[in-house]
Formats: C-alpha cells, sequence, structure tokens
C-alpha cells in the first residue's frame, strides 16, 4: 500500500466516523509566539484544547506537515543515520474537543489497525500509564488485548501535558513488533530501547488541569489527541522497519541517482547521504513553500542549514554542481496532489534552492581552503583549535565529522572539548535570540470577550466615524470594567470603523470618545480572526465598559494608506507584466509615508525596468478608472481571474478588488478611483532574501515630497558645477573625466618617485651567507607586488622584504628571486616576520604578502629577516 493510499484511507475513516476532515496548517505556526515549527497535529487545535476558541466541529482529523530541527526539538544530526529520524514528516491525527473520550478512541485505532489496515493484531502491543486503570480495562476487557501484550509505563513517557501548568492526562501507545529479527524488547523492559518494537500511535487523554500547586483537577470536557507518524505507518505496510525503505523515499532516493552525477551507493556512508538528501529536501521544499526564506537568523537560518547539509553530503557523493533544485519536480509528484502549496509554488522552491546552492558551492570551496590553511598551521602532529573547527561548522557548513573525513590519513588532530565550548555558546545566544514566532501571545481574557460578544462589524469601508458599544477593555492579561486617566490597555467594541492591521495594511488611529473621556488610538489589531482590538491610552476622563462611544478614524492618515494599498495592487500586477509571470508576492506592508512590497524574482530589476513599471503605474491612476469591489465565495473569485496572494488566511465569502488591470482578493481599504492616488514613485529595489526582491514607493503628497527633494539637490549640485539643472550631468562627467586624468597623473609621479626610491635602496643590500639581501621600510608604496617585481628585476639575485606602514597597521611583502627559491621560501620568511608585528600572512615561494597589527614592531621584525636567512 503506498504512503499516500495510507494517508487517504486514514482521513476517509475518521470521515465516516463523523469527524471534520481539517487541512494541514502552516509549518509556521500562527498565534503560538512559543514554537519555532508546527512540530505537532494539535498544534492548530492547542487553543481549542484550551477552551480559549471553539469551532464549528467537535471532532477532527488531519494530516499534519511537521518539521523538528530547530529549538527544542531538534532531530538534524540524527537524521540518515537512524531508521525514523526525519526533519520533516507527517503526522495523522483524530480529535475530540470534549465529545468522545477513552473508550472511542481506543476502539477507533484498534478497528482502523486491524481492520482497514489489516494489521496481524498479535504483533501489536500496548502501553497504559500506570494509574489509568480505566484505560487498561478498555483494552484488556473491550477490545480483548491480552495481559501479556500490554504494559503500564511511569509518567515520562505516558503522561502528557501543556505545559507546567494547563491541560493533561495520560497517554496510551501503541507498538508494532518488526519480529525477532530485530534486536530490542518490549516497552517497559531493559531491551527496549532496540527497532524491535515502534511505536506508530499515541493516544492522549486529555482528562486534567494542573493548576500552581501541582493539583490534577478533572476537566469538565476530557479531550483526545492522537498522532501517528505517517512514515513508520507506511514502513509497517510495506514490510519494512526503515522509514527510509517505504515507497516515497525511494522513490526521491531514485530521483537523485537520476538526476546526478553521483556515484550509487557503495558504501554505509553512502546511504547515510542519500537518505539525508532525501529528507532535507522535503523539509526544504515545504518550508520555502510556507514562506520560510535563506537567513541568518530564526526560521530562515535553521532552514539555511539543512539545506547546506544536504549540499555537503551532495559533494560527498561526488557532485560538484547545485543539483538539488532538480529534485523538486520529483517531490511534487511524490507529494503534490496531497500539499498542493508545493505545485503552487514549485517554480520559487527551485529558484530558491538553486540560488542558495550556488552560493553555498563558493562558500563550500572557501570552507576548504580553511581547512588548508589550518593544517599548514597545525603541523604534522598538531591540533587545529575548537574556535576554528566551529567556524568551519558555523560560517562554512562544516560538521566536524565532514572535517575529520577532509583530514583523513593526515596526522592532524582536533580540539573537540573547544569546539563544544564554542557550540554551547552559540546555543545560549540562540536561546537568547529566538523570542518566539515574533507574534504576542493572547490573553485568555480577549479568548473570553470573543467568547461572550461574538466578533467585531467593520464598517470602514463605507465611513470613517460611527458610534458602537464597548463590550470589553483589557489592561495587560486581565479584563478591566474601567481605564483611567493615563492607563494604556485595549479596548474591544461590538463595532468599529477602525481598520485592524491585517493582509500588509496596518492599522488605523484615531480617537474614541465617550462624552469628555477621550481614549486615544495608536494602533489597531486585527485578532482571533474577527476581533478588532484598539490599542492605546485614556487621554481626558475614564472610560468604562458598556458604553456607548464615539469612534472617529484619522481621516488624513486613512486616505494616504488607502493610496498606497490600491497602487500596490497595479505595481503587482505591472511586475507580472514587465517581469513576468512568476512574481508572485512574498510580503507587503502598506503604511501612510510608503508601501513596501516584497516578491519572487530571482535577479535584480534592472533600471530599464524600474522605470517601466513606474511609468505603468502611473499611466493606470491617470486612466482613473473606478474601483469596484464585490463580494463572492473564494472559488467564484479565483474563477473570475482573482489573484489570492500568499500567506492570507480567507474565509468563505471573500472581497474582491478591481482596479483598471489588477484583481485581487483583498479585505484591506481602497480608493475610490485609481486617479485618487496622485504620483507614484519607486524609492528602492533590493534583494531580501534568495530569489525575492523587494521593492518600497509611495504615492501622493509623499510622492511629491520625494521629487521636490530631488529637484532641491539637482539645484544645489548644479548651483556647484557652475551649470544650469538639465547641464548639471554634463558638468559632472566632465569633472570626472579631470578627475581620473589627474588621478593617473598621481600615480604617474608616484610611480617614478617609487622607482627613484627604488634605485636608492638596492645599494643598501647586504650580503648574509654570501646572500645578497635587502630589507626596508619603504614610503606611499602603491602596489607592494608591483614594487617587490622591479626590486627583484633590479638585485638580479637574492632575498627582499620590504615594509610599510599604511592607515596604523603593517604591510608586509617577501620576494626571492628564481635562482634561489629552492633554499629560501618567501612564504616562510614573511609568516615569520609579520609575528613580530602582531599579524599572519603566507603565499608562494617566490613572493608572499603578510600584514600586522603593530607598526612600532616593524623595524624589530626587518632586522630580524637575517637571522631567518643565517638559521
Amino acid at each position: 500500500m503506498k504512503t499516500s493510499e495510507i494517508r487517504q484511507k486514514f482521513l476517509d475513516y475518521f470521515s465516516r466516523k463523523g469527524h471534520a476532515v481539517v487541512a494541514s496548517s502552516s509549518l509556521v505556526p500562527h498565534g503560538d509566539p512559543t514554537l519555532m515549527f508546527t512540530n505537532a497535529g494539535m498544534v492548530q487545535f492547542k487553543h481549542v484544547f484550551l477552551g480559549n476558541e471553539s469551532r464549528a466541529y467537535t471532532t477532527a482529523v488531519s494530516s499534519q506537515k511537521c518539521v523538528r530541527a530547530g529549538g527544542k526539538h531538534n532531530d538534524l544530526e540524527n537524521v540518515g543515520h537512524t531508521a525514523r529520524h526525519h526533519t520533516f514528516f507527517e503526522m495523522l491525527g483524530n480529535f475530540s474537543f470534549g465529545d468522545y473520550f477513552k473508550k472511542e478512541a481506543i476502539a477507533y485505532a484498534w478497528e482502523f489497525l486491524t481492520v482497514e489496515m489489516n494489521v496481524d493484531a498479535a504483533r501489536l502491543f500496548v502501553t497504559v500509564f500506570e494509574d489509568d486503570d480505566e484505560a487498561y480495562d478498555i483494552w484488556t476487557k473491550d477490545i480483548g488485548v491480552s495481559q501479556d501484550k500490554i504494559a503500564r509505563i511511569g509518567a515520562k513517557d505516558n503522561f502528557w501535558s501543556m505545559g507546567d501548568t494547563g491541560p493533561c492526562g495520560p497517554c496510551s501507545e501503541i507498538f508494532y513488533d518488526h519480529g525477532t529479527h530485530i534486536a530490542g524488547g518490549p516497552p517497559g523492559t531493559p531491551e527496549e530501547d532496540g527497532d524491535r518494537f515502534v511505536e506508530i500511535w499515541n493516544l492522549v487523554f486529555m482528562q486534567y488541569d494542573r493548576d500552581a500547586e501541582g493539583t490534577l483537577n478533572p476537566l469538565p470536557k476530557p479531550s483526545v489527541d492522537t498522532g501517528m507518524g505517517l512514515e513508520r505507518m507506511a514502513a509497517v505496510m510495506q514490510g519494512t522497519h526503515d522509514n527510509y525503505e517505504i515507497d516515497l523515499f525511494r522513490n526521491l532516493i531514485l530521483a537523485i541517482n537520476d538526476v546526478g552525477v553521483f556515484k550509487w551507493i557503495e558504501e554505509p556512508e553512502d546511504t547515510v547521504s542519500y537518505r539525508i538528501f532525501a529528507d532535507h529536501l522535503r523539509s526544504v521544499s515545504f518550508l520555502i513553500a510556507d514562506g520560510v526564506l535563506p537567513s541568518n537568523e530564526g526560521r530562515g537560518f535553521v532552514l539555511r542549514r539543512i539545506l547546506r547539509r544536504a549540499c555537503r553530503h551532495g559533494r560527498l557523493l561526488g557532485s560538484k554542481e547545485a543539483f538539488m533544485y532538480k529534485l523538486v519536480p520529483a517531490l511534487v509528484s511524490e507529494m503534490g496532489d496531497h500539499f498542493t502549496e508545493l505545485k503552487e509554488n514549485q517554480s520559487n522552491i527551485t529558484q530558491v534552492i538553486r540560488i542558495e546552492e550556488e552560493r553555498f558551492i563558493k562558500t563550500l570551496d572557501k570552507g576548504l581552503k580553511l581547512v588548508e590553511q589550518a593544517v599548514d598551521a597545525a603541523g604534522a602532529g598538531g591540533t587545529i583549535p575548537g574556535k576554528t573547527l566551529f567556524t568551519l561548522y558555523d560560517t562554512y557548513g562544516f560538521p566536524t565529522d565532514l572535517t575529520a573525513d577532509i583530514l583523513k590519513g593526515q596526522d592532524i588532530h582536533l580540539d573537540m572539548q573547544g569546539f563544544e565550548t564554542c557550540m554551547e555558546e552559540q546555543r545560549q545566544r540562540a536561546r537568547a535570540a529566538w523570542g518566539g514566532s515574533g507574534e504576542a501571545a493572547i490573553p485568555k481574557a480577549l479568548f473570553e470577550l470573543r467568547e461572550q460578544h461574538g466578533p467585531t462589524e467593520f464598517l470602514g469601508y463605507s465611513t470613517l466615524s460611527a458610534e458602537g458599544v464597548i463590550t470589553g477593555l483589557i489592561r495587560g492579561e486581565n479584563a478591566v470594567e474601567t481605564l483611567n486617566k493615563g492607563e494604556k490597555g485595549w479596548l474591544i467594541a461590538n463595532q468599529t470603523p477602525f481598520y485592524g492591521e491585517s493582509g500588509g495594511q496596518t492599522g488605523d488611529t484615531g480617537v474614541i470618545s465617550v462624552g469628555d473621556a477621550v481614549f486615544t488610538v495608536s494602533d489597531t489589531k486585527k485578532l482571533l480572526s474577527d476581533l478588532f482590538v484598539h490599542v492605546g491610552t485614556v487621554t481626558q476622563g475614564a472610560i468604562s465598559s458598556g458604553g456607548t462611544a464615539h469612534f472617529a478614524v484619522d481621516e488624513e492618515r486613512r486616505n494616504a494608506i488607502r493610496r498606497n494599498h490600491t497602487a500596490t495592487h497595479l505595481m503587482h500586477a505591472v511586475l507580472r507584466d514587465v517581469l513576468g509571470e512568476h512574481v508572485k508576492q512574498a510580503g507587503s506592508l502598506v503604511e501612510p509615508e510608503r508601501l513596501r512590497f516584497d516578491f519572487s524574482h530571482h535577479q535584480p530589476v534592472s533600471a530599464e525596468e524600474k522605470a517601466q513599471i513606474e511609468a505603468k503605474v502611473n499611466a493606470a491612476i491617470w486612466a482613473n478608472d473606478a474601483v469596484d469591489t464585490n463580494i463572492m465565495t473564494q472559488d467564484e473569485a479565483i474563477a473570475s481571474g482573482a489573484m489570492a496572494l500568499f500567506g492570507e488566511k480567507y474565509g468563505d465569502e471573500v472581497r474582491v478588488v478591481s482596479a483598471g488591470f489588477s484583481t485581487e482578493l483583498c479585505g484591506g481599504t481602497h480608493v475610490a478611483r485609481t486617479g485618487d492616488i496622485g504620483p507614484f514613485r519607486i524609492l528602492s529595489e533590493t534583494g531580501i532574501a534568495a530569489g525575492v526582491r523587494r521593492i518600497e514607493a509611495t504615492t501622493g503628497e509623499a510622492a511629491y515630497r520625494s521629487f521636490v527633494a530631488d529637484v532641491d539637490a539637482l539645484n544645489e549640485i548644479a548651483g556647484k558645477v557652475k551649470a544650469r539643472p538639465f547641464e548639471a550631468a554634463d558638468a559632472v562627467n566632465a569633472l570626472q573625466a579631470k578627475l581620473k586624468d589627474a588621478e593617473k597623473e598621481l600615480q604617474s609621479l608616484k610611480a617614478k618617485a617609487s622607482t627613484g626610491q627604488l634605485d636608492d635602496l638596492i645599494g643598501m643590500a647586504n650580503d648574509v651567507n654570501g646572500i645578497k639581501l635587502l630589507t626596508a621600510e619603504v614610503k606611499d608604496v602603491a602596489d607592494m607586488r608591483d614594487f617587490m617585481d622591479k626590486a627583484k628585476g633590479k638585485l638580479k639575485s637574492g632575498v627582499i622584504v620590504f615594509g610599510q606602514i599604511k592607515g596604523g597597521k603593517v604591510q608586509l611583502v617577501a620576494g626571492v628571486t628564481k635562482d634561489l627559491t629552492g633554499t629560501y621560501n618567501a612564504g616562510n620568511i614573511v609568516r615569520e616576520v609579520a609575528i613580530i608585528c602582531g599579524g599572519k600572512g603566507g603565499g608562494k615561494p617566490d613572493m608572499a604578502m603578510a600584514g600586522g597589527t603593530e607598526p612600532a614592531k616593524l623595524k624589530e621584525a626587518l632586522a630580524a629577516v637575517g637571522g631567518l636567512l643565517a638559521e
């Protein structure tokens, strides 16, 4: 049975049992600032389990994509070396939110395994929490599991909790016995760590609420959270104990061999590399599909590490070129039918991986050179310091095992203790730097207000002022009845004209008043999908919950935001027209002063393209087309040609905004006609990640001010070059040409001076052991290498070392004429001289460069050369 068929059977079985089939949530958790990545099926239901959120269903089933490669759960270094470690995996799960409990959950699990999947019941072994007599009796009396096939296990493995306090409860785990030919014993025995008995399903029974004192209080509505690893279940169904031998991984590994220039698996190490490649291809592709991009911090850094680890193993298999990106079609073929985001983002995934691979290949070559330098510095029998090993690991992506592999057969040792010290320091920095997902934790009081009063009705599409009833006030974490003058807090109402930050558009500001009392709004947020939260401070009087208030949005600010938002839509459409259909939104920000738009594109936008984009957007503005809004279903909107944007969540009904040649799904606020936008101007275009560009632009008055500022600057330049503004460019070009000529003349004079200086120096050469030795401090030498070449030509035969002080640092160059390179080595000479000056360097036998940080010791260093030659 194929892996995809197992997934569908699971979803279909629980659907027949009345469960709502819920799509996998993003790998980037929303509403949970504690998590780096979604790592379990229950993550998207966390607030339902906590009682903070209700859904239209009480039972659900899902196949959740998960990543465990960063933060607390980090399986990265084990992947490829074991049969079951993965960075990416699928978690099949069924959930009950106060509906059924242990009896039904256990019965469903047993029936699915033994009836639907036809798994031999004799191969199944069960564990329960040691004090859970209820679950034990259900297994033994209702299901009929014999007592020798069930074990009571302690809290460490069979009691689950969401944290130190809150929902928790006992677990019951189902294991599959892979047979006596595999080492290991049943859970609870000394041999349990072997691979024979493998956990395939964990049933968590949330029946208690642990308070701050540790007391377990029964929950009024006990719930069920289960998780079954799809890859493990596929291994069972396909008769293997190794996840990497299931059809999905076999097909990916075959695809690796088809597109690579590799040797086929010959050694155990080759198997590890192929497995790492197949696993990492999945995590990298799914993370990019969910909007994560390679970077040097947070989620992007984890993605970069995974991708680079795969590249290293490609190098071990013999590849010196980027090729992981060529495997994306194979992954889409395997998993794209269920996870359609892979198909929709295939082009972008491919390009991001290719660019990152190519960058790393260059880094890898630099790392190999650093290894060579470290070996030279250590010498035979020496040790490479832990700090160098850490630099190789952290900057160049070399794990210590790869460094050790490169050095295999050489008499070189590795300072692993020093490396571990550096690693621990990095872990501490990472823990301090990772502040969560960037989202603030939502206080429980807000969930309670949402449950009690329902959603906020947004009135701001048609009006900027309105009356509304204050349904709640929150100060800190708690709901309060009144906010007094000077107090900051959140104000929630039954309806509001204030737009809550979402879809890239910033939240509104303004004032809310009740009689003489004033609440000044500094921001508005849209939380829990439909609750508008006014963030601000009471600046006059006191504001109380339950009263009717007047809401007034800052009109000038909102109008500026509207102009920038509609301009963003026009620019998006123009980008696709000018640059190509591959352009997709990767993020946006709409503020009063500017708009920022991130999009997929794999090279800088040229000056000509920017001019074309700017011109076409302004032409659309001048057309003064009406901006129309229609409400329809999402399917109808997509069918009409409307563009759905990356990272946005849409309800059953959506707003479709049409402005000229642009049609998008959008819940933001817009101008009435395109002409209301005023002038549009691009301020900058930069790259922010592999395959992602960013344009910042502005409109209306802000655009006009930027034009005026540029005209003022042009007039100032024109005045300084004594030209009219339209002649300023020619005048500047003429000045630059004169400056270039002057620089050439200066260089010529310096060269003549250097030649004169050199003629004087040649006569200063001394005889050391029958060899001419010239050492000297020189001044104002622009090109030390060229100066050395000329000196060797004039001296004919000998050893030369020059030094000069420039910018507070020492520059050194050593030269050996061709007839003496068999006896003396310029690289060795300059290295020893540099040490005296507090520096380092090296090079070829005939010429070598070095630097130093202690100028006061230059004379001492030059004086030491004679002794070096005598040695």
